[in-house]
């Protein structure tokens, strides 16, 4: 009988060893997406109304699916084709904001898929595998792809092109995204150098102001 209790004990004790560790490593689990996704991690808990299980497990996949990518490095030439490039989209946003913001979003689909990630003609499939390593950056590029698709005023054009510019340099550079420091201003972002001591003119309100749809 004193042994049988005893099993008993230990049986008990041991399930609830268990299922402290399950839960501690699904929340340690959690926090590590939400490290690792930033906004994105609230932004996708949005997406499934408040469901955080459901979320983790959509960030869960994109980290297994992607997270092993190997970024594809740029040469200095085709950083400076990219730059050139990007700032020409900018200066041509003054006079025709929708075939700007158009031609960035080919522009970021293009430079995306030369540094490794999959092409654009799934949108979603890139977007989730450059969340897994831009995460603090993809928002701005799917307000870019929002408003190159479908119908958005002259100021929400020039909001996207502002805070995609984050996303085009990570891959430009090649360095690891980091997220922005909040004293930033997007204004700021948007009138980064180009690398050669020569900053392009910045997209700014006046350029909004100024155009019109």
């Amino acid at each position: 009988m004193i042994i049988a209790v005893m099993i008993a004990a230990a049986v008990i004790g041991l399930a609830i060893l268990l299922y402290t560790g399950r839960g501690r490593t699904r929340g340690s689990g959690g926090q590590g997406l939400q490290r690792r996704f930033g906004p994105e991690y609230a932004r996708t808990v949005a997406d499934h109304d408040g469901d955080t299980k459901a979320a983790e497990q959509e960030l869960g996949k994109r980290v297994k699916e992607h997270g092993s990518l190997t970024q594809q490095a740029l040469s200095p030439a085709a950083r400076e084709r990219y730059r050139t490039r990007w700032a020409a989209v900018q200066e041509q946003f003054v006079e025709s904001p929708q075939q700007a913001v158009t031609e960035a979003d080919t522009l970021l689909a293009r430079l995306a898929r030369d540094r490794g990630f999959p092409d654009g003609e799934r949108f979603e499939d890139q977007i989730a595998a450059l969340s897994v390593h831009h995460a603090h950056y993809v928002q701005g590029y799917r307000s870019m792809h929002a408003a190159a698709h479908g119908p958005s005023g002259t100021e929400d054009m020039r909001e996207a092109m502002v805070e995609s510019r984050g996303l085009f340099e990570a891959l430009v550079t090649g360095d690891p995204a980091t997220p922005p420091r909040p004293s930033a201003s997007a204004s700021a972002s948007a009138s980064a150098s180009d690398g050669q001591g020569n900053a392009p003119r910045p997209l700014t309100r006046r350029h909004a102001k100024g155009s019109r749809t």
